[in-house]
């Protein structure tokens, strides 16, 4: 079974940074696609980003695009999420998920079969 382990969160004031970082731990086979998502109040969670690792191509939530990047170190196995210019409604926590994938681009939680825990981030003003 594949287990993501998130770490990175923390508490910043508005206009602040954090880099969040999810390792993937044992299981079977290789995950195609990887992503970051946070809780939407009342409908489950909503994707921030994905990236697509055999190709090399990322997508994003187009309303935090400007300001969050997804990336991946393949020689340290390790997905992150550099988040600039935090603002109070980007307080969440936020989970790291994978998945072998057809299609990486919808942004979709249940496309991903492997969740993270989470980890919190709390941005005041």
């Amino acid at each position: 079974q594949l287990q993501l382990v998130e770490s990175g969160g923390g508490a910043v004031r508005t206009g602040g940074s954090l880099t969040l970082s999810c390792v993937p731990v044992g299981g079977a086979g290789r995950a195609n696609c990887m992503g970051w998502f946070r809780p939407l109040p009342g409908k489950g969670r909503e994707g921030v980003a994905t990236i697509w690792i055999d190709r090399n191509m990322t997508y994003y939530d187009h309303t935090l695009k400007d300001r969050f990047t997804i990336s991946r170190d393949s020689s340290k196995n390790t997905l992150y999420l550099q988040m600039n210019n935090l603002q109070p409604e980007d307080t969440d926590t936020y989970s790291c998920a994978a998945g072998s994938l057809s299609r990486c681009g919808r942004l979709w939680p249940g496309d991903f079969p492997f969740w993270g825990q989470g980890t919190q981030v709390t941005v005041s003003s």
